[in-house]
């Protein structure tokens, strides 16, 4: 990169940083430092939290699946839309949550079941689960920014080689932990807010850059029409033998969204919020914050997919116009992950020699044999380098390796040679920002799920504020450091998208039933939690060690007790009536059940599990009391009016509209409902499938649809919420600290639980 570059990335990174120290001063208690004294607004939560759940491997996580799956499959997506929608508006688990005032998901689950050991155990499968899944957001980063700047995998340093890799780890979180510990939710808050508010013009200048770049109707189209029958990346009625990414993961991502809505609560902002009606409209506000983040996320994977398979790119002519071809591309990204994944010099040596001796090839569209997920313009790079590796089990383990990488870094090897002087900066810049916002935000709710739910339990008596708050700022230290390990010992050999489901549903597939079940239900108790965390976690943990183990281990024992041929047929028919949805085959590099589909069986086993144990014994539980309504009602929630059943009262109930709602709440409740619901599930959702069910469209059709959908309207809303949520972002901030400076410290409000407050 240029100096130019350098200082673009350089002066708001300064910026940032300052804010996160200046922040320590607004944090008097424990309250202030785990939920920003509860008195954020709607917009620094709603636009924070934006920033906080992108992620430099969010980008490549979601690049790498579009480049597997195009847009057919993202039209089904809408199906989510609508539930998503219902239960922002109704504040579905949100609103309750806040009304408990809870710190920390255990404090609520000893509150809600009564049992300290049951914390604790929830506490280290849901931090271990959450800590393993997101420490590898660093190593991701990493790598990203290794091969984006171009960087060495070594590095000499006093005449000592040094991995490159080790040392930017070590800098990536470190610029996390100067965000974490000066304020901890506060600093997190505003540097979150404000790092989300310069992502939306950055947004905006990529979108327009590649739009710009490649056109639709000249690179795009054409390229993604390139394929075979039911692997189309256009038409969504043509996807039936897309593996991994397709409609089933759709089903599995529909049951998540539901069952496992507050699994991951009370370590974030849903908790700071000023009451439990500015919680639940900071989550309505966010079907209007994202604007060009979705655009940019589908671009991304869009744009490799078309550079990397156009024959318009293959070749230096006056139809490429960047400086390089999607073959040296390819050539490249072999040679830097074959350097890193094959530690002997003449093995390495050997194996590039063969990948280098590939001739280049251009692809055409209607003339050459169109693209699929088995055979593609990469096949044949990974074909020559599995031969090459051998079929052992090192080999094969080698080469999953390499595989991996290859996908995941494709897009920054890309990006490096297409993006001009100045854009360099500007994505780096980017990308840092989304890379200490996501990484600083999982660690704190690591360190704070640690201290409140594991050690919190033990400790006799009121802690004092001075020692919560160093306690709190130590595990963040060691919660780093254990980040630091796994992002330098673990290796991930599958999607990422695949790994962080099948790492996360270590704690979600048996957590959905045990928070909303909690929250909801006055039957549910302490013996269908715990068959809801032995069934639903044991399977995924099940789930993950066979996948780990597949290939090294698993498959070469099978076939050496000759058991490949028996377990190959016993799949095959199991998974024979969801063909072509679910399709299992003996495969020996990679287990051939995916973490959609651990995933799945966990969530039913918990669900299952919970219902029979729990009404096997029975018990009422006292709900008023936790959520402190009823004769517990201390004024901070209004008391809601008994509903009416009119079609009108139905409709504002499914809107979320209640007597807590200003004008400007109305509106936006509506707009939302109006936009979503009228528009995008009514017209470009349901419209299209009734108009398809009588007279199916051409190709060209969903051609225009997607360009107009998926492309023209998000960027039409972009540059709206752009300066909506620019203004509410700084207004917001302003309150935040002003409302902190006046706030009354409560010491008492620690998460502690000095009863069970069972009845």
């Amino acid at each position: 990169m240029s100096y130019l570059d350098w200082l673009i990335v350089a002066v708001p990174l300064a910026g940032i940083i300052y804010l996160a120290l200046h922040s320590r001063k607004y944090v008097r208690g424990v309250a202030d430092f785990l939920v920003a004294g509860r008195v954020a607004g709607r917009y620094v939560m709603s636009i924070g939290d934006l920033s906080a759940s992108m992620s430099v491997i969010t980008l490549v996580a979601i690049c790498e699946q579009n480049y597997q799956t195009g847009f057919g499959i993202g039209f089904w997506n809408n199906i989510i839309m609508p539930v998503s929608l219902v239960l922002a508006l109704t504040g579905y688990c949100t609103y309750r949550w806040r009304q408990t005032r809870c710190l920390s998901k255990g404090q609520f689950i000893e509150l809600r079941y009564g049992s300290k050991g049951f914390r604790i155990v929830t506490a280290v499968i849901s931090n271990m689960s959450e800590m393993i899944a997101n420490a590898i957001g660093p190593a991701i980063a990493t790598k990203f920014f290794i091969y984006y700047l171009g960087l060495p995998h070594k590095v000499m340093i006093a005449g000592v080689p040094l991995p490159c890799y080790g040392i930017i780890v070590v800098l990536c979180l470190a610029l996390s932990a100067v965000l974490i510990l000066p304020g901890g939710r506060v600093s997190l808050l505003i540097t979150d807010c404000i790092q989300g508010i310069l992502c939306y013009p950055i947004f905006a200048i990529f979108t327009f850059f590649i739009l710009l770049k490649f056109g639709w109707d000249v690179d795009i189209m054409p390229i993604l029409l390139g394929r075979v029958p039911e692997q189309s990346f256009i038409d969504p009625y043509d996807i039936d033998q897309l593996r991994d990414f397709n409609l089933f993961a759709l089903v599995v991502t529909l049951s998540t969204t539901i069952i496992n809505r507050a699994s991951w609560i009370g370590n974030d902002t849903t908790g700071a919020g000023r009451t439990p009606h500015e919680q639940k409209i900071a989550g309505i506000l966010g079907t209007w914050r994202s604007g060009f983040s979705v655009v940019i996320m589908l671009l991304l994977g869009v744009t490799v997919y078309v550079f990397m398979n156009s024959g318009h790119f293959s070749r230096h002519d006056e139809h490429n116009g960047f400086k390089v071809t999607n073959n040296e591309v390819r050539q490249e990204l072999s040679d830097r992950v074959l350097s890193e994944t094959i530690s002997d010099q003449a093995r390495y040596a050997k194996i590039i020699g063969a990948v280098k001796a590939l001739p280049d090839i251009t692809y055409t569209p209607g003339v050459d044999a169109p693209l699929s997920q088995q055979q593609n313009l990469d096949t044949r790079y990974f074909d020559t380098v599995q031969q090459e590796l051998g079929d052992t089990p090192t080999a094969r383990k080698e080469f999953q390796n390499f595989r991996s990488t290859y996908s995941q870094m494709m897009m920054p090897t890309l990006f490096k040679n297409i993006l001009p002087m100045g854009l360099l900066g500007l994505f780096c810049l980017l990308m840092i920002m989304l890379l200490i916002s996501t990484d600083a935000s999982r660690i704190f709710n690591a360190s704070g799920g640690i201290v409140q739910d594991i050690i919190l339990p033990f400790y006799r008596g009121h802690l004092t504020p001075e020692k919560h708050l160093l306690l709190l700022r130590g595990t963040s230290v060691g919660v780093i450091c254990v980040f630091l390990c796994v992002s330098l010992l673990f290796a991930q050999m599958d999607y990422i998208v695949m790994f962080t489901t099948i790492m996360c549903a270590l704690w979600l597939g048996g957590a959905g039933p045990i928070m909303v079940f909690g929250l909801y239900t006055r039957w549910g108790n302490l013996t269908g939690a715990w068959c809801s965390i032995i069934f639903g976690s044991g399977t995924s943990l099940l789930g993950m060690l066979c996948q780990y183990n597949w290939a090294e281990t698993i498959y070469p024992y099978l076939e050496s007790m000759n058991f490949v041929h028996f377990v190959d047929n016993f799949l095959v028919t199991v998974s024979a009536p969801f063909d072509p949805y679910v399709k299992w085959q003996m495969n020996p590099v990679k287990f051939p059940i995916n973490s959609y589909e651990i995933f799945f069986i966990a969530m039913v086993l918990a669900i299952s599990g919970y219902v029979i144990g729990s009404l096997l014994t029975y018990k009422p539980y006292n709900l008023d009391k936790l959520l402190h309504r009823g004769k517990y009602a201390d004024g901070e929630s209004l008391v809601q009016p008994k509903m009416r059943w009119t079609l009108s009262a139905v409709i504002q109930k499914l809107v979320g509209i209640d007597s807590e709602y200003t004008l400007g709440d109305k509106i936006l409740a509506w707009s939302v409902f109006g936009y979503s619901f009228v528009f995008i599930i009514g017209g470009t959702f349901l419209g299209v499938i009734i108009w398809n069910a009588f007279d199916p469209w051409p190709i060209e059709y969903w051609s225009r649809y997607f360009f107009v959908v998926s492309l023209v309207l998000p960027c039409i809303i972009g540059v709206i919420s752009t300066v909506w949520f620019t203004i509410g972002g700084l207004v917001d901030t302003r309150r935040l600290l002003r409302d902190l400076k006046i706030r009354v410290e409560n010491q008492e409000d620690n998460g502690q639980v000095i009863s069970s407050g069972k009845e």
